[in-house]
């Protein structure tokens, strides 16, 4: 499991997920910070990457459309805001549990709660 972290989520959780192997990137490493959610899932897609948001509705928007397009899409991941934002650790933690009960990519345009 890749994971590519949108912007709305604290890029030190990517920083947490690598320091337990887990292939993480944020949208702040990545250079995308203040790009359009279709840029995000595109160079999410485009580095074979799940992305992961908070941002539930413009994402699955987005995932039924390259659907549509039959563009590459590698799972989209959300985190429900059960999760408050400034529990890092609460998310990273969840975020492994899932990368290891899941080691494979996820099905293409599928859509996950944390």
């Amino acid at each position: 499991m890749k994971y590519y972290l949108d912007e709305d989520i604290n890029p030190k959780i990517a920083e947490i997920l690598r320091k337990a192997g887990i292939d993480a990137v944020s949208a702040r490493e990545a250079g995308m910070l203040q790009a359009r959610d279709l840029e995000q899932l595109e160079y999410a897609s485009s580095n074979q990457r799940c992305m992961v948001t908070r941002n539930r509705n413009d994402f699955i928007r987005l995932t039924v459309q390259f659907f549509n397009e039959h563009r590459p899409h590698y799972g989209l991941l959300i985190i429900p805001h059960s999760y408050p934002g400034d529990k890092i650790s609460d998310i990273a933690t969840a975020l492994k549990k899932y990368a290891l009960k899941y080691k494979k990519e996820m099905t293409p345009y599928s859509i996950d709660f944390l």
